[in-house]
């Protein structure tokens, strides 16, 4: 399976990057395909690290004007570099069979506002997962609640959005997805 990552490329605390390392881990060792921002940089880099490690393929896009800070790879490792950010983030949806949002900033936030939109629309229906590490999405995930409670959203948040508090939770949410298929 070919899963899209989305999550910080800033150098983050070990209760961060303990669990970036487990999901790496997980998705190496089971023979997924890391598909990324493509940073050598923070979170980003600790994922591919990993996922390469356990002997995962990776699939990065990058965007032009981050391209010095690009991983640099070899086959059978993809590196594509995209014009700018919304062409970056259509490729990384168009490469992913399942989406995972780790903590990140504004631009991980960006992504994954994007994808749920898109998905709630009708424009993907690829499994969307938000593991929520140390509870950093929590008050995310209460402000989602709110809008399915008031009536912002036309369809069910579970039908949106996987919220797992753990790595092993959140590739067996998918798995199961992929062998139930």
């Amino acid at each position: 399976m070919n899963i899209c990552v989305f999550l910080s490329a800033a150098d983050l605390a070990d209760r961060y990057t303990r669990p970036a390392r487990r999901f790496a881990e997980l998705l190496g060792k089971n023979g997924h395909t890391l598909v990324w921002g493509g940073s050598e940089s923070g979170l980003m880099k600790v994922v591919a690290d990993g996922v390469q490690e356990a002997g995962g393929r990776l699939v990065g896009v990058c965007v032009e004007f981050l391209a010095a800070k690009a991983r640099a790879v070899t086959a059978p490792d993809e590196m594509v570099v995209a014009r700018d950010l919304a062409e970056r983030k259509a490729q990384l949806l168009a490469r992913a069979d399942a989406v995972v949002i780790m903590v990140g900033g504004t631009g991980t936030l960006d992504e994954a506002t994007e994808i749920l939109e898109l998905k709630k629309h009708g424009k993907h229906t690829k499994p969307v997962v938000l593991l929520n590490s140390e509870g950093f999405y929590d008050g995310l995930k209460g402000q989602f609640r709110r809008m399915e409670d008031e009536g912002f959203l036309p369809v069910p948040l579970d039908d949106l959005v996987f919220f797992a508090d753990e790595p092993d939770a959140a590739l067996a949410y998918l798995e199961g997805l992929a062998s139930a298929a």
